[in-house]
């Protein structure tokens, strides 16, 4: 059974070396900022963000890895981190899966897993051995070694060592960025599964967005040491909290507009109505966020866009459009439908929730 996580305004620290011509002098520099986020038991979260901003220094110092410097991370009732406290690594009941799986080469399947269980209390580790390799659809291969094995296999191998001691929490450091895209899909939705019949708390660091969308229940978008939203995948994509969101998560473009009334909102694509509450003065100078799935092909619509590119994705294609201001927007269309590149065709917009931010003017007149 996994257990409550929460960090509370945790700050973490690097030291940066500078050198001038008179001094050579180390300071503290902040890798996570006043971050806070909290998962719930049994729930699977997933951090999402640029290299460099962060996301996998939090994911060391829940693992006890890495001090925090202000702050603190608990689990459960327990205190695992804060600036006075640090509980060693080996006491947090928390496990973790590294990016390059980490197992022992001359350890057999089921020796690599039972490893797992070294320190802990288990009166019947060969049966907890075989409940694995069921779990992780192993059964058949305990003997062979890791190189016998494909990658997912051994991702599987290394998913199952770290459950082997029934940890509160799972931590995931980019556990499938070494596979091919397809198998990476797949697997994510099996690891999700897994974790969902333990009953097991995790958290995993990923830069790829659509395995963090099949995995997660809640997503943080991490910038620049802080989490900007922490969120249901669904609203990180169709509400985004902030302007940084909305342009890292999925495809769109912020288009230009003003406000008319509380509810609309007008651009270069005319007049948009808002059907769910809003509250913007009138005037407002916006940017209004575009989505793909927010364009449509319509003949009949007096606005009309240049097809600039496309890209053929099987069951839709995507096309680049350029507007008669040379603003630039997207849209999926069926792939059924093959406009040829230059072509001029009709667009309108069909998205009954608008999302929009204040644009760098306050007040149109």
């Amino acid at each position: 059974m996994g257990a409550t996580l929460t960090l509370n305004n945790v700050t973490c620290h690097y030291p940066t070396r500078t050198l001038t011509s008179h001094t050579d002098s180390t300071a503290a520099h902040a890798v996570v900022n006043a971050l806070s986020l909290s998962l719930a038991d049994g729930e699977i979260g997933s951090l999402l963000g640029a290299s460099g901003c962060g996301k996998t220094t939090v994911l060391r110092s829940i693992a006890g890895f890495h001090a925090i410097s202000e702050g603190d991370i608990t689990l459960g009732t327990h205190m695992l981190s804060s600036a006075h406290v640090h509980l060693a690594p080996e006491k947090r009941s928390v496990g973790m899966v590294f990016q390059d799986y980490a197992l022992f080469p001359h350890l057999t399947v089921a020796q690599n897993i039972l490893f797992g269980l070294k320190g802990h209390a288990h009166s019947t580790p060969a049966d907890t051995c075989l409940e694995l390799l069921r779990l992780v659809k192993l059964t058949g291969l305990e003997h062979r070694y890791p190189n016998e094995l494909s990658g997912g296999q051994q991702q599987r191998v290394a998913l199952a060592r770290a459950l082997a001691p029934s940890p509160k929490l799972l931590l995931l450091d980019e556990p499938l960025s070494n596979l091919d895209t397809e198998l990476r899909r797949g697997l994510a939705l099996e690891l999700r599964d897994i974790l969902k019949t333990r009953k097991t708390s995790a958290l995993m660091v990923t830069h790829d967005q659509q395995e963090a969308f099949a995995f997660a229940d809640k997503l943080g978008i991490v910038n620049q040491g802080r989490i900007e939203q922490w969120d249901t995948p669904y609203n990180i994509y169709h509400k985004p909290a902030t302007r940084y969101v909305a342009k890292f998560v999925g495809q769109g473009v912020l288009l230009p507009g003003f406000a008319r009334s509380g509810d609309s909102i007008e651009c270069e694509l005319g007049l948009l109505k808002n059907h769910q509450p809003h509250h913007w003065a009138e005037n407002t100078a916006l940017d209004v966020l575009l989505r793909p799935d927010d364009i449509i092909e319509d003949g009949h619509s007096p606005y009309r866009a240049i097809i600039s590119h496309k890209l053929f994705a099987g069951t839709s294609t995507i096309y680049s459009l350029k507007l008669p201001t040379g603003a630039e927007l997207s849209t999926a269309l069926p792939s059924h439908d093959d406009f040829e590149v230059g072509r001029e065709i009709g667009i309108r917009v069909a998205a009954d929730h608008l999302i929009a931010f204040p644009s760098q003017i306050d007040i149109i007149t």
